[in-house]
C-alpha cells in the first residue's frame, strides 16, 4: 500500500484538511455529554430555564458547527480518493501497456480487468474511510477515555478495562479476516475469467450446445465464492455483537458505580448521564471504526494484488536511445537483408519445451516471404519475434543488419505494419482508426491503403465514408470487411516490413489475390511476410518457409518445395484437386 500512496502527492492539502475537519468535529462533539450534565445538575436541578436554553442553543451551536466540519471533510475526502484512485488507474493501465507479451499471457487478462477496475474501487473506499475516521474514531475513543477521567477517576477505570478489550477483539477479527479477504478477491478472479471466456465465445458455447455445462461450470465457482464471502463474513459479523457486548456491559457496571458514587455524593447525576455518554460515543466510534477496519482489510488486500502488477517488470527492456539505421533505397544493394534470423530458437515462459528451434534465413528488401504449417508449427511465433513482442531465448533477429533488442521499440515498430490473426477495431469512424497507423496522414493516404487492402469499394458505399461508424471491436462489420481495414490501417503508415499474420483468411480467394497483387505493385514496396494456412496465399512468395514442430521443414520457392519438402507437398494436395494437372 506504501507504494501506491504516491498517488495522492497531489492532493496534499485535502489529505491534511480532511481529517483535520474530523478532528475538529470531533473536539465539539466531546463537549456535548458535559453541557449535558450542566443541564441536568444546574438547570433542571435548580430550575433556572435560562440556564437550560443556553446550554440548548449551545447544543445547537456545537450541532451547526460539526456538522459544517463534517460535510467540509467529507468534501476533501471525497475529492482526495476519487483524484488517487484516477492517477493509479492512468499509471497502472500506462504499465499494462509497457508489459510484454509474456507477462500479459502470465497475468491473465481477466485479472488485470479486476485489477483495473474492482481492486482499485475498494482501494477508493479504503482511502476515502481512512482520512474521515482513523484519526476521528480513536481521537474520539481515547478523548471520552480522557474526559471520564475529570469526571471520575474510579468510573474512569471502566473505560480503561474496555477500550484494550475492544481493540483486542477489533484487531483480532481483521488479523484473521485479512488473508480470506485475498482469497475472496482471487476467487472474484475466476468469476471473471469464466464470465470473460463465455462472453467472448458466446457463439463457441452455443453451436457446440455447452450452454448447461458452462452454466453448471459457473455455478460451481460461483457458489465456492458465495462460501467463501459469508465464511470471512461470518468472522467480520462477529464484530457489531460483541462490541455490543462488551460495551453494554461496561455500561452496566458504570452505572453501578455512578450510582453508589452518586450515593456517596462524589458525583452528580448529571456527571453520570455524562460517563453513560461518553461511553456511547465510544461505542459508535468502536464499530465505525470496526466497518472501516473491514474497509481497510480489503483495501489491502486489493492494493497488494495491485502492487504485484507495478512489481511485474516488462522482459522487454528498450535501450534508452535505438541505434537502428535508416532504410534506406540502397540497402538491399549492399547486401544487409531487410530481416536476418540467425539460428533463432523460443522458449515461452513457463514452457516445458522450445517453441522455435534454430531458425535461420533471411528476408531481402521488397521480397515476399511466405510462411505456411500445421497449427501449431510455430508460423506466428517466427513474425512475432521481429517487432519484439517476444525476444529470442538463443541467437539474434535483425532488421536492416541491426538487432533488433538495439533499437527502441519504438523505433523499431515504427518500421513495421502488422495485421494480427484476429482483426481488432476500436469503436469511433473508419477514419479514427486508420489514423492508427499514422496520425497526421492526410486523406488521400487512406484512401489509397483502402484502396491496396481491397475495402475503398465497402467503404464508398457506407453512408458517411470515412466517417461511417465502427462498433467495439468492429461488431456492425463482417469478417472480411474488418480484416480488409486492419490491412489498411498497417499500410497507412507505410511499413518497410508487412506481416500479414493470417490475416486473409475471411477473404475469397480472388480478392485475396487482388490485395496480394496490390501490395507487390505499391511504390516503395515493402518487405512482406504473408502467414498463411492457405497455399495459394503464399504460392507465389519469392521465398516460403515450411514450418513443422517449430522447426523449418523446408524452404524455397513453390516450384522447389513440390520437389523436394513433402509436408509442404502434402499440404498443397490437400487444398487442390488434381485433375490431370495441378490447378
Amino acid at each position: 500500500m506504501k507504494k501506491l500512496l504516491v498517488y495522492l502527492k497531489d492532493y496534499k492539502k485535502e489529505t491534511v484538511l480532511a481529517p483535520l475537519f474530523k478532528m475538529l468535529e470531533a473536539s465539539f462533539e466531546l463537549f456535548v455529554p458535559l453541557v449535558m450534565a450542566q443541564i441536568i445538575d444546574t438547570g433542571i436541578a435548580d430550575g433556572d430555564r435560562g440556564m437550560i436554553i443556553n446550554m440548548g442553543l449551545l447544543l445547537l451551536a456545537l450541532g451547526i458547527i460539526g456538522l459544517v466540519c463534517s460535510i467540509t471533510a467529507q468534501f476533501f475526502a471525497a475529492k482526495a480518493a476519487v483524484g488517487f484512485s484516477t492517477g493509479l488507474k492512468h499509471a497502472l493501465f500506462g504499465h499494462i501497456q509497457t508489459l510484454s507479451f509474456s507477462e500479459m499471457d502470465t497475468v491473465g487478462t481477466s485479472t488485470l480487468i479486476t485489477r483495473m477496475t474492482s481492486d482499485v474501487n475498494q482501494v477508493q473506499s479504503g482511502v476515502n474511510l481512512v482520512l474521515r475516521l482513523f484519526l476521528r474514531s480513536p481521537f474520539i475513543v481515547f478523548g471520552a477515555m480522557v474526559m471520564a477521567f475529570t469526571i471520575d477517576v474510579k468510573a474512569a477505570f471502566v473505560f480503561v478495562v474496555t477500550i484494550p478489550l475492544l481493540c483486542l477483539v477489533v484487531f483480532g477479527i481483521m488479523m484473521i479476516s485479512m488473508p480470506l479477504y485475498k482469497k475472496v478477491q482471487a476467487g472474484l478472479d475466476r468469476i471473471l475469467g469464466i464470465t470473460r471466456e463465455n462472453l467472448t465465445g458466446a457463439r463457441v458455447v452455443r453451436a457446440f450446445n455447452k450452454e448447461e455445462s458452462e452454466t453448471a461450470r459457473f455455478r460451481e465457482g460461483n457458489e465456492a465464492l458465495t462460501k467463501m464471502q459469508m465464511f470471512v463474513g461470518k468472522i467480520s459479523a462477529l464484530m457489531n455483537p460483541v462490541t455490543y457486548i462488551i460495551i453494554n456491559g461496561a455500561v452496566i457496571v458504570l452505572i453501578w458505580i455512578g450510582a453508589l458514587q452518586v450515593d456517596a455524593g462524589n458525583i452528580t447525576q448529571g456527571e453520570v448521564v455524562a460517563l453513560v455518554n461518553y461511553m456511547s460515543q465510544i461505542l459508535v466510534e468502536l464499530i465505525k471504526l470496526a466497518n472501516l477496519i473491514i474497509t481497510v482489510t480489503k483495501a489491502l488486500a486489493c492494493a497488494n494484488r495491485i502492487e504485484a502488477v507495478f512489481e511485474t517488470k516488462a522482459s522487454l527492456i528498450s535501450p534508452e536511445k535505438g541505434r537502428g539505421k535508416d532504410f534506406s533505397k540502397g540497402k538491399g544493394a549492399d547486401g544487409v537483408p531487410a530481416v536476418l534470423f540467425e539460428h533463432v530458437s523460443l522458449t515461452y515462459k513457463n514452457a516445458g519445451a522450445e517453441s522455435l528451434t534454430d531458425i535461420d534465413f533471411r528476408a531481402e528488401r521488397g521480397q515476399t516471404i511466405g510462411i505456411i504449417g500445421g497449427t501449431g508449427s510455430g508460423k506466428s511465433s517466427v513474425v512475432n519475434m521481429i517487432p519484439r513482442f517476444y525476444d529470442a531465448t538463443k541467437g539474434r533477429v535483425l532488421v536492416n543488419g541491426v538487432d533488433v533488442r538495439d533499437y527502441t521499440l519504438e523505433e523499431l515498430r515504427g518500421k513495421i505494419g502488422v495485421v494480427m490473426q484476429k482483426a481488432v477495431l476500436f469503436k469511433g469512424s473508419i477514419r479514427e482508426n486508420l489514423l492508427w497507423g499514422k496520425e497526421d496522414a492526410p486523406e488521400e493516404e487512406l484512401w489509397r491503403a483502402l484502396e491496396i487492402s481491397q475495402a475503398k469499394e465497402f467503404v464508398e458505399a457506407k453512408e458517411g465514408g470515412l466517417e461511417a461508424k465502427v462498433a467495439q471491436a468492429g461488431k456492425n462489420l463482417s469478417g472480411g470487411q474488418k480484416q480488409r481495414l486492419t490491412i489498411a490501417r498497417a499500410l497507412v503508415r507505410r511499413p518497410e516490413i508487412l506481416i500479414l499474420d493470417d490475416s486473409a483468411s475471411a477473404l475469397d480467394f480472388a480478392t485475396d489475390a487482388k490485395l496480394r497483387k496490390a501490395i507487390r505493385e505499391m511504390e516503395d514496396a515493402p518487405t512482406v511476410f504473408i502467414v498463411s494456412q492457405r497455399a495459394a496465399s503464399i504460392r507465389y512468395a519469392d521465398v516460403i518457409l515450411v514450418m513443422e514442430d517449430g522447426e523449418i521443414a523446408g524452404m524455397g520457392t513453390h516450384d522447389e518445395l513440390m520437389e523436394s519438402c513433402s509436408v509442404y507437398k502434402e499440404i498443397y494436395d490437400s487444398q487442390f484437386k488434381k485433375e490431370g494437372r495441378v490447378s
